[in-house]
């Protein structure tokens, strides 16, 4: 089985207007409400290629009840833990400019958090979890590496999509893939990249520090592959960006999905290649067809 974790959901709130003006009634033009959440838009394209996977994380009131009712409308199986606090609202503001105001994240108590821990014991060898995105404030700094430990002790493998000191610290636990843009690469070691070759080198060093498989994302310019075999450029297909939210996540969603079918890295990057494209030319995630679709348009190259 291929479980989520998604610690801080949310309602993603996208609100189109034509011009904003500050200090003024502005009147939308038209608004729409999705689940959000990193793991959970992996969940929701893994679910849509037919993988089997259970969304896992916390979610608390009315808000938290919208995403549960919108995952089970849509078969998609989820067993969150129930918490006191709301979910939170992120803002997606279209306009001539885009913006986002997010929000912090519920108070998650000691007992939801180990709640959490206690699911996890119930992993086998045969079970990948994905953990991602950001955590509410209220967690302890190290939940993420409890949570990574306590997954390697019971065999099963984990990928990891956040940032900074936590994707650092996961690295000597051995994650299946780790997936940072050109820019969070950059953060990571604290350097200026600017061209492919740097690119090259950093990914490397990725590799280096424990990840077993590393994908980093470069917006229209493709993306990379490194693994202890070679080091691939896969090139997107062509198309009209309509969403750039949830396309790193089914990127993900593809590659797992299809690694732990067929154990192969190479046809786990096209099915990904794949994925994050067809989000991307979507209002919303992708649907299956549109993933299909795009996979004779994939172009794989050694380096």
């Amino acid at each position: 089985m291929i479980y989520t974790i998604t610690l801080n959901p949310s309602i993603d709130y996208v609100v189109n207007i034509p011009q904003v003006t500050l200090g003024k009634l502005n009147k939308m033009e038209s608004d729409l409400k999705l689940p959000g959440g990193k793991g959970i838009n992996v969940s929701r394209i893994l679910h849509e290629i037919g993988k089997d996977t259970v969304a896992l994380g916390f979610l608390g009131g009315f808000t938290g009840d919208f995403i549960s009712d919108w995952l089970k409308k849509d078969g998609v199986q989820s067993d969150f833990i129930r918490i006191q606090e709301d979910t939170r609202i992120n803002i997606k503001l279209k306009s001539d400019v885009e913006t986002e105001i997010n929000g912090r994240g519920p108070t998650i108590s000691e007992e939801e958090s180990k709640e959490l821990m206690d699911k996890l014991n119930q992993l086998s060898k045969d079970d990948t979890v994905i953990l991602s995105g950001s955590k509410p404030p209220s967690l302890p700094e190290d939940y993420y590496l409890n949570l990574i430990e306590l997954i390697s002790r019971q065999g099963a493998s984990f990928i990891i999509d956040t940032t900074g000191r936590e994707l650092l610290a996961a690295l000597s636990n051995n994650p299946l893939l780790v997936k940072p843009n050109k820019e969070e690469l950059a953060e990571l070691f604290q350097v200026s990249i600017s061209t492919e070759e740097d690119v090259l080198l950093y990914g490397k060093k990725l590799l280096e520090l424990g990840a077993e498989h590393v994908i980093v994302s470069m917006a229209g310019e493709g993306a990379l592959l490194f693994t202890k075999n070679g080091i691939y450029k896969g090139i997107n297909p062509k198309g009209t960006v309509k969403n750039s939210v949830g396309a790193g996540d089914s990127m993900i969603a593809g590659f797992t999905g299809e690694y732990m079918d067929s154990k192969d890295p190479m046809k786990a990057f096209k099915m990904g290649i794949a994925s994050g494209s067809a989000t991307a030319f979507s209002d919303d995630l992708a649907k299956q067809e549109d993933i299909l679709s795009l996979m004779n348009q994939i172009e794989i190259k050694p380096l």
